[in-house]
């Protein structure tokens, strides 16, 4: 389902940074916290990343003609926390752990940056396939043979795997 809302720009930033300050937090302390505390700040660092991953795929998706100001703004901090990653995983950290952790962050920030931009490339240039197409139906293509529309409802019957 497409969302409609506008989009915004604290929700995925916040959320990075949550998850990335939580699960620096358990790789820090792991050395003076019991092992339940790290483990606790690390399935809560797994479940805000999680949440990370939903917030963009709800901000890439939604229903807009074109690329906005906070689509770039969104990128751009995301390519932000990238390099502070980083730069502070490179320059500051000192133990391995934490360094390891950094690293991982910084890997995780761009791969969230780039899911980000094809996302919502690919919701631009549906709506835009979607406003072209005279029914409204944007045929989906399955391998370069193929030339029939996918079902888009559950009334529409499903075809057997079996040979033709």
């Amino acid at each position: 389902m497409r969302e409609r809302r506008d989009g915004r720009v604290g929700t995925v930033s916040g959320l990075a940074l949550l998850a990335g300050g939580t699960a620096m937090a358990a790789s820090v302390g792991g050395e003076h916290q019991s092992l339940s505390a790290t483990l606790l700040l690390g399935v809560l660092a797994l479940v805000l990343g999680h949440s990370l991953i939903e917030e963009i795929k709800r901000q890439a998706r939604r229903a807009s003609a074109g690329w906005t100001r906070k689509d770039t703004t969104n990128a751009v901090l995301l390519g932000l926390w990238t390099e502070s990653a980083l730069a502070v995983s490179i320059l500051l950290l000192d133990t391995v752990p934490t360094r390891a952790v950094g690293l991982a962050l910084a890997a995780s920030y761009a791969a969230a940056c780039g899911y980000f931009v094809t996302e919502r490339r690919r919701a631009i240039a549906t709506v835009a396939a979607e406003a072209s197409s005279p029914d409204g139906v944007v045929p989906h293509h399955r391998h370069p043979g193929h030339v029939e529309s996918a079902p888009l409802a559950a009334t529409d019957e499903i075809r057997s795997a079996g040979p033709r």
